[in-house]
């Protein structure tokens, strides 16, 4: 029966993936062929102290700005990652939750999600996609967005407010109690039959018809 290596003896034993020549090697995700940093792999970063503004549009709708320059927390293996002068452009959709410590101070943390639109190879004047073609990438990613978000709700089901579950009760007792006094007043004043001589006279005489 064959014994498994550990995965310490097995790293021991094989030889170490030069990182520079990983980064670049073609990869495949669900289909879909990339290069660049593995998937389930993560970047650790720091942000120098930086600028946000933001414009109120409607009571619930601001729109923002931020510039910085953020700085790795480690070292980039030599040699790995795209040229300098690389640009990318993402989207970003984020919760931000804030705490007001003060006047003029708030806690601030933002956890949420950023998408690749698109990029642009040092030394070249070319995005990789068209803004027409970066639009609907960004369409495309809201709409999957959008479509989990339903899936959660659908999931999870709607729950009825206590305070309405609350009033059922008594909503089906009231109705059950006015039902019981309809059917009590039925009993004690029944319908009263018209006798058919009755139901004539009320009728009136019956006129002979005239000659043509």
């Amino acid at each position: 029966m064959a014994v498994k290596l550990s995965s310490a003896k097995r790293s021991a034993r094989e030889p170490k993936s030069d990182p520079a020549i990983s980064y670049e090697d073609f990869k495949e995700f669900e289909g879909q062929r990339y290069t660049g940093m593995k998937i389930g792999r993560s970047h650790k970063w720091r942000y120098d102290p930086g600028e946000w503004r933001e414009k109120k549009i409607t009571p619930d709708l601001w729109q923002i700005g931020y510039a910085v320059t953020k700085r790795r927390a480690g070292r980039a293996p030599e040699g790995s990652g795209v040229p300098v002068g690389t640009e990318y452009h993402w989207y970003v959709l984020a919760h931000q939750n804030t705490t007001k410590q003060s006047a003029n101070d708030y806690t601030t943390s933002m956890t949420g999600l950023k998408f690749k639109i698109a990029h642009k190879r040092a030394g070249s004047e070319k995005w990789s996609a068209t803004p027409k073609t970066q639009r609907k990438r960004m369409i495309a990613f809201l709409r999957s967005v959008i479509a989990d978000l339903e899936k959660q709700t659908d999931s999870a089901g709607e729950t009825i407010p206590s305070r309405k579950r609350a009033a059922a009760p008594r909503e089906r007792g009231v109705r059950a109690r006015r039902g019981a006094m309809k059917r009590e007043t039925r009993r004690r004043h029944p319908a009263r039959r018209v006798s058919p001589s009755r139901r004539v006279r009320r009728a009136g005489p019956v006129r002979p018809a005239r000659s043509v």
